[in-house]
Formats: C-alpha cells, structure tokens, sequence
C-alpha cells in the first residue's frame, strides 16, 4: 500500500469566508474521487485544523501501489478538481508519498 499525504496553505489574499468556502469545495471535490480512481483504497481531506497548524487542510489518501499513486495523478476527475479548485486557491504545497 502507498500514502498520499498533501499539505496546502490557502491563498492569503482569501477571505475567512473565501477559505472555509474553498475548504469545503476541496474536500467535496477530492472525497468526491472515491470509487471512480482504480487502485485508489482511501480518501481524505482534513479542513478542521488547530491554531498551532501552518497548513490549512491535509489530503490522507491511500493507494494500492505506486502504480495507481501515477494513475491518480493524471486521471481526468482529479485533474478537474486540482485545476478546478485546488491549484488556483492554494499558495504552497507539500507532499510525502510512502510505503506502508
């Protein structure tokens, strides 16, 4: 199994309103993505984050192995949510992918 871990920090030039509503927009949008990506096992975006965080949300997600990690990434229903709303609203993004 491989983990897909991404930490993004919102545009800052976001509202408070704009960054919740961005939140929940990504969240749909990548959980959204369950059962339409072969070799993908799990999902997850974290949007509730404590004041000590520097990241604004976290994608957890699970793949069966690094093939279907390569396949995910250039899978049209991903590419629409990472171009739709996830690349134009974020300011940075760190990734760590590992074998579990």
């Amino acid at each position: 199994m491989v983990k897909h871990v991404i930490l993004w920090q919102l545009k800052d030039e976001l509202s408070a309103e704009e960054k919740a509503s961005v939140k929940a927009d990504i969240k749909a949008g990548l959980e959204g993505l369950a059962g339409q990506i072969p070799g993908l096992i799990d999902i997850h975006v974290q949007t509730e984050c404590l004041e000590s965080s520097n990241a604004d949300l976290m994608l957890d997600s699970s793949f069966e192995d690094e093939a279907s990690l390569k396949g995910y990434a250039v899978h049209p229903a991903h590419v629409a949510v990472a171009d739709g709303v996830v690349r134009p609203n974020t300011k940075s993004r760190v990734c760590l992918d590992f074998n579990k």
